[in-house]
């Protein structure tokens, strides 16, 4: 197993309005070899908000396949919707990492 990290550096104040896009399920839920996603908030920030994205993944190759199909359709946006929502944008950056799941422990049973 894979976990995707996707780290985003939001103005500060407004990452409320950045996590709420994450409440519902979107299209990776139904995505092959997805396990599960996590939306987690870091506390105590001073310069900007944070959160982080994690995806896990039975493997590299459902992960990387569903990031191609998500290049693919953001590919087919238009380019000015692009630089107007840019401007108005919370988000400040963001950087991926990916992670080898080396072991989980569980509750006893």
């Amino acid at each position: 197993m894979i976990k995707a990290v996707n780290t985003l550096r939001i103005k500060k104040g407004r990452a409320d309005e950045v996590k709420e896009r994450f409440a519902e399920p979107k299209a990776v839920h139904t995505f092959e070899g997805f396990v599960f996603m996590e939306v987690l908030v870091k506390e105590n920030t001073e310069e900007y908000d944070e959160l982080q994205v994690c995806t896990t993944w039975e493997d590299h190759s459902h992960f990387e396949a569903w990031r191609a199909s998500r290049s693919t359709q953001k590919a087919h946006e238009t380019k000015a919707s692009e630089a107007g929502a840019s401007e108005n944008s919370p988000i400040l950056g963001a950087e991926l990492t990916t992670l080898e799941v080396f072991v989980q422990h569980h509750p006893a049973e």
